[in-house]
């Protein structure tokens, strides 16, 4: 029960083991093909399932939940195959659906205690963790209310707090942001910060919110059209290799013509506090020193002179808009 009696280290998790493996997984709705023989390996990590609305990601939860049959392929989960041990699979694996499907007459401690009931704990013992649960979501206070008279972000501390009564090995979180305002997904993104980092539970996060899955995961699955575009960590993606980015106080068009000049490919950026920010195509060390050179001929301050952090936005637009011209080259 180490999620209500103690906070433990992820690090303590078998790290080395993948929380999720698909083979080849096919799963067609008459015509139309919802996921297109996916294969990937899913560390025992805080994972973003990134994909626009109708990439397949909801149906590959569900598959993975073993409540969709594949047409091909396998899958296991958390050690268990999820079309011949779908039981077990849900016995130790917890689900946060986008739908809003509460039972709004009823109160949010007797609904997660119930649902701590289903898991197989004695009643006693499933109220205990359901108010301890409460506790952890924020809604100690509330949790003997209707559930018809809470918020949206309510409702969602309620799904999740359902989610992980069970104290599950794995938690599949399918946009836990959706239809909340500002502060309520703030609060909503610490909850799932704390829920792997913190209690030590594997989170796959199911969002098309690039920034969410920037800010709460460590690794990233991403689909589109129901394929599988690419699938690693984040830590992989820091650095645009060949490109600084530049921004100075001065005449930025005379400074990136002269660089020009020198045989240097410049583009420009964004514009920053009314700063012009450039890209220079070339990081090796006589590039900046020629640009500290040239910012000392023209009297111009550096505001800026890093290597370019690569986004998640730049591996999303890059890696689907290859995969979608090469379908369509197939095509």
């Amino acid at each position: 029960m180490a999620i209500l009696q103690s906070e433990t280290s992820a690090s303590t998790s078998p790290a080395a083991s993948p929380v999720i493996e698909v083979r080849g997984v096919t799963k067609k709705f008459k015509r139309f093909t919802a996921l297109d023989n996916i294969t990937l390996t899913i560390p025992r990590s805080s994972v973003g399932l990134l994909g626009a609305n109708g990439a397949g990601k909801t149906t590959l939860i569900r598959t993975l939940l073993g409540l969709v049959k594949p047409n091909t392929g396998s899958a296991t989960v958390v050690g268990y195959d999820t079309q011949t041990q779908g039981t077990k699979v849900r016995e130790h694996v917890g689900y946060m659906p986008e739908a809003d499907a509460l039972p709004l007459s009823t109160t949010a401690a007797d609904f997660v205690g119930h649902m701590a009931e289903m898991s197989g704990l004695p009643t006693r013992q499933a109220r205990q963790r359901a108010a301890d649960v409460h506790y952890q979501v924020g809604l100690s206070e509330e949790r003997y209310r209707l559930i018809k008279g809470f918020s949206t972000g309510m409702r969602q501390r309620v799904k999740l707090a359902q989610a992980i009564v069970h104290d599950p090995e794995l938690v599949f979180l399918d946009e836990p942001t959706a239809g909340m305002d500002p502060q309520g997904r703030e609060d909503m993104l610490e909850l799932v910060e704390r829920i792997y980092g913190n209690l030590g539970i594997a989170v796959v996060f199911s969002s098309h919110i690039l920034e969410d899955i920037e800010r709460v995961c460590d690794y990233v699955v991403i689909l589109d059209e129901g394929k599988l575009v690419t699938a690693q960590p984040l830590g992989q993606m820091e650095t645009v290799r060949g490109e600084i980015v530049v921004q100075i106080d001065g005449n930025a068009v005379a400074f990136a013509n002269e660089l020009r000049r020198q045989g240097i490919a410049v583009r420009s950026g964004d514009v920053e506090m009314g700063r012009d920010e450039m890209i220079v195509e070339d990081d090796e060390d006589r590039v900046y020193d020629l640009i500290r050179d040239l910012a000392v001929e023209q009297q111009a301050s550096l505001r800026t002179l890093r290597s370019r952090s690569r986004t998640l936005e730049d591996i999303y637009l890059g890696d689907v808009g290859a995969a979608r011209e090469a379908s369509d080259v197939t095509r």
